[in-house]
């Protein structure tokens, strides 16, 4: 593990891959057979998967880590009871490809978010998923840095461009802006010319302002909804109370886009201040991936990783991630 902090210490035994006594071949998956805390996080021999049609085989290098994936580890929430591996964010190797897959060939280096939410399963040494969930990792970055972008980046791009239509000159705050999606948020929102507002702890702002941000909220000490200038836009990744009162310092017509599922108080404070409240629930996307490669390659986007964990120590990453108090994202390393 590399990390600034550290959890309490959960490891597994370190094992390499092997097949079957029939031959057939295996791998390692942090695999889970009950819900609950990090402890019922396993590695564990299962077959390795083979591509379907429109698939590609991944051997992965390393994977992100999401609050959904602790959310999901300890509830049923999108996904059927365990027995299950988690994980949806990739960066790896192309193994085989599936019948009809022209975009990839064995060999090409990948980055992509598997279908969110029931194609979870990137926390192990390989993963299936259609070729259009993936696009070409970026040559610039590593697959740590890759990893770390899938889920979050396409959150932040489908909420601002394809959801909201930010566009220069307008204001957006972004809610927990040092987070996975929000500084990745706040990354996008500049390229696209928007005044950006974060909020997150103070000693987070140095870090927000290098990222981009003009204005940085203290969250502990201001309150955002003091603000001298109504919004056209607000991003949020909290929900709950957060959201309700985000809609008062939105301007008439503006937007609320939020990750969480909103709670009826919400919605009638947006009907009465006559704004719009969306939920987004993040999609694989192709052309997505390319856009978000796109800015990497220009410059424009680049995942901050706080923190790195072998795959054996997965549920290490799990106790680190749900303290909420990581800066970016956490990402397991596989190759």
């Amino acid at each position: 593990m590399t990390s600034t902090d550290t959890p309490q210490n959960i490891s597994f035994p370190a094992r390499a891959e092997a097949t079957d006594s029939a031959g057939a071949p295996m791998m390692l998956a942090l695999h889970q057979t009950a819900l609950g805390g990090p402890e019922v996080l396993r590695l564990t021999e299962l077959p390795r998967p083979a591509p379907g049609p429109g698939q590609i085989l991944v051997a992965v290098h390393a994977a992100g880590l999401n609050p959904t994936d602790f959310k999901h580890r300890a509830l049923s929430i999108f996904l059927p009871p365990p027995p299950l591996t988690l994980g949806w964010d990739v960066s790896g190797t192309v193994v085989a490809a599936g019948i009809g897959v022209t975009l990839f060939q064995p060999g090409d280096e990948v980055f992509g978010m598997l279908p969110y939410p029931h194609g979870a399963g990137s926390h192990a040494q390989y993963v299936t998923g259609p070729a259009r969930a993936f696009a070409a990792k970026p040559s610039g970055i590593d697959h740590v840095q890759a990893a770390a972008l899938p889920l979050a980046a396409l959150s932040a791009w489908q909420a601002l461009v394809e959801t909201a239509h930010l566009r220069a000159g307008q204001r957006v705050l972004i809610h927990a802006a040092a987070g996975g999606v929000g500084h990745l948020a706040v990354q996008i929102a500049k390229e696209l010319g928007a005044h950006v507002t974060g909020t997150a702890s103070a000693p987070k702002h140095d870090f927000l302002r290098e990222l981009g941000a003009d204005t940085c909220i203290d969250y502990h000490s201001e309150d955002f909804t003091d603000a001298e200038e109504p919004y056209d836009v607000v991003l949020d990744t909290l929900g709950g109370k957060t959201a309700t009162r985000s809609v008062s310092v939105l301007r008439p017509g503006g937007l609320l886009v939020s990750l969480v599922p909103g709670r009826e108080d919400t919605h009638a404070a947006a009907k009465r201040a006559q704004v719009r409240v969306v939920t987004l629930i993040v999609e694989h996307d192709h052309a997505g991936m390319r856009a978000i490669a796109g800015l990497v390659d220009q410059g424009s986007l680049r995942a901050h990783v706080s923190g790195t964990f072998p795959l054996a120590d997965g549920a290490q990453a799990h106790v680190l991630g749900e303290t909420g108090r990581t800066t970016g994202k956490l990402v397991i390393t596989v190759r």
